[in-house]
């Protein structure tokens, strides 16, 4: 295990108070900005930082958490099944999904909960400028992937006034599996999903990702996407995804990952601290509004 802190602008002391983003690769990740950010705009006398944690050592690192006494952790691949599985509880979320990416401490208890879903839900909310619960009422929802990302949406989605989640992904099985985790949800073919009367498009694959196995690609064709429509992609690194860039074409109104990167820490923020997150602030510290 190795980490890495950034300079920070308040001064670290014995009583700072440490907490910090485990996987492997992690070096990379936004997540110290963002919840460095937050610390310094909140006046908390916390700082964190990345460590590197190679795969099979999740157990390791959590045992580490208890024994340091970190405060927080943020958990990315390969190590959530490690995280929902050797904390001493789970939430109600880390327990259907089997994952978590985020440990918090409630009393001498350590929890593992997964705030990627419900900070999609939050993200897509604030983007489009609607208020909490009303985002997804009665709405069709079309999800495409199976994957990690593609469940924790699925679930939180099951939990919104969506009218139905149609799962569509390469793999039958996976889809099948993944619209378990909702009531309204079902498997359709990626080839012919019927998404003509879908009011929200989901990219949850890392499909068109810079640096990902098929950059600068669009996983939904151009004749399915309408000027109606809402296209969201959780890919935010280019920020204008081949994806959005396609739906803006074509009138559609487009909504970036980079939001749900921001509310997920955001919620991670707050389980840690009991405060609430300063959004823009976490916002500012990666980026420009999306």
């Amino acid at each position: 295990m190795t980490g890495s802190f950034p300079a920070a602008e308040m001064a670290i002391t014995g009583h700072t108070r440490v907490a910090g983003v485990i996987g492997w690769p992690v070096r990379h990740s936004k997540s110290p900005a963002l919840h460095n950010a937050a610390f310094r705009a909140t006046g908390l006398d916390w700082v964190y930082g990345a460590f590197d944690v190679s795969p099979g050592h999740g157990r390791r690192a959590v045992e580490a958490m208890r024994t340091l006494g970190l405060a927080g952790l943020s958990v990315t691949m390969p190590h959530k099944e490690a995280a929902a599985r050797f904390a001493d509880r789970r939430s109600a979320v880390a327990e259907r999904l089997g994952v978590a990416n985020t440990l918090f401490w409630d009393g001498e208890e350590l929890v593992a909960d997964s705030t990627d879903g419900d900070g999609f839900v939050a993200a897509f909310e604030y983007e489009l400028g609607r208020s909490s619960g009303t985002g997804f009422d009665g709405a069709t929802v079309a999800v495409i992937g199976a994957g990690g990302a593609a469940r924790s949406i699925i679930e939180a989605l099951g939990r919104t006034g969506a009218a139905s989640i149609l799962v569509a992904n390469r793999s039958s099985d996976k889809a099948d599996d993944a619209a378990q985790l909702a009531p309204q949800a079902v498997p359709v073919p990626l080839t012919e999903p019927g998404w003509g009367d879908v009011d929200v498009i989901v990219n949850a694959t890392a499909v068109g990702m810079a640096g990902g196995p098929a950059p600068g690609v669009s996983v939904v064709p151009a004749d399915l996407v309408s000027a109606d429509q809402v296209v969201v992609d959780i890919v935010y690194e280019p920020e204008r995804t081949p994806l959005l860039a396609m739906a803006g074409e074509v009138g559609a109104t487009t909504v970036g990952g980079l939001g749900m990167l921001i509310h997920q820490a955001a919620l991670q923020f707050e389980r840690w601290t009991g405060k609430p997150a300063p959004i823009d602030v976490m916002r500012h510290s990666v980026g420009p509004r999306v």
